[in-house]
């Protein structure tokens, strides 16, 4: 398929030069044209503005930072909505509020475009090895459609209900690693104390029940004080506050992610939002607030 692919970051390099080893042919644009630059060298072509990169091309694909950006590039004269021609495909693959995931939906079906809220759980190394877990709400249709290209990036693809629930899962998602990441935070700096080999302690315990993805991935990365992005720390922080917005509509209380978003808070203001999510080890071991 054409594409258009609007935020060459952390994860959108990643999965836009798993899009062109697919065989799709990419149109790019993102603020920073020297981020793109290893996806271009794969053979994307760079534009200028959004509306030259959603002219002519079946599908368009976003991942960009923050709520405010989804709404920057999806609407006004110049955003991707007013520019797109009817029939194409809107996949979003931001985490950003549901509410607006909705608002895209309902904008987009009134220009004749079929919209999907797509976000997407793994990190760089999903996104760089193309095994993404991917949770779909919208058009169905277009669901169906866009496999191809949600195959290229992504191994677990789910197609979750209507526009909105994609956010919706990231949210459940966000809320289970939270409590997952500070657990593994607190059981490594326990094997320290207690005199342990903390990487075997590791091997050990992930093989059994406390096994998951942020033990095998980023506690060998908190234990050899890795502390580069696979996912920034103020973008978790812009989640968690999503989901605990959520849940506030809905009266639910959500005490554990409520104390992980003030820890990862306390780094965010010592300066290291842009350290990747694993440097939450540093509220145990030195003291940060």
């Amino acid at each position: 398929m054409d594409v258009a692919f609007i935020g060459i970051g952390v994860m959108g390099s990643g999965m836009a030069a798993n899009l062109i080893r697919a065989g799709h042919k990419l149109k790019i644009y993102t603020r920073t044209k020297a981020k793109a630059q290893g996806v271009l060298d794969l053979g994307a072509q760079w534009c200028p503005d959004i509306k030259t990169c959603v002219t002519g091309v079946q599908a368009v694909i976003t991942i960009v930072g923050y709520p405010k950006d989804v709404e920057e590039v999806y609407f006004g004269e110049n955003g991707i909505i007013a520019n797109a021609a009817p029939g194409t495909y809107l996949i979003d693959m931001t985490t950003t509020a549901p509410a607006l995931s909705v608002r895209i939906d309902a904008a987009a079906r009134e220009k004749g475009l079929l919209a999907l809220d797509a976000p997407v759980s793994g990190g760089d190394t999903g996104a760089k090895n193309g095994t993404l877990t991917i949770m779909a709400g919208g058009d169905r249709t277009a669901f169906d459609a866009c496999m191809p290209l949600l195959e290229a990036m992504g191994k677990t693809i789910r197609y979750t209900g209507k526009a909105g629930s994609g956010q919706h899962t990231k949210m459940a998602n966000q809320i289970a690693i939270a409590g997952t990441i500070a657990g593994v935070c607190e059981a490594i700096v326990y094997a320290k104390a207690a005199g342990l080999d903390v990487m075997d302690t590791l091997a050990t315990i992930g093989t059994g029940a406390a096994g998951s993805w942020q033990m095998a991935n980023n506690g060998p990365k908190m234990a050899a004080g890795d502390d580069k992005p696979g996912f920034y720390i103020k973008h978790f922080i812009k989640d968690m506050d999503l989901a605990l917005e959520e849940g506030k509509t809905r009266g639910q209380e959500l005490p554990v992610l409520s104390l992980v978003e003030s820890m990862y808070v306390g780094l965010m203001e010592n300066g290291l939002g842009e350290k990747g999510t694993q440097a939450l080890i540093a509220r145990y071991e030195k003291g940060t607030p």
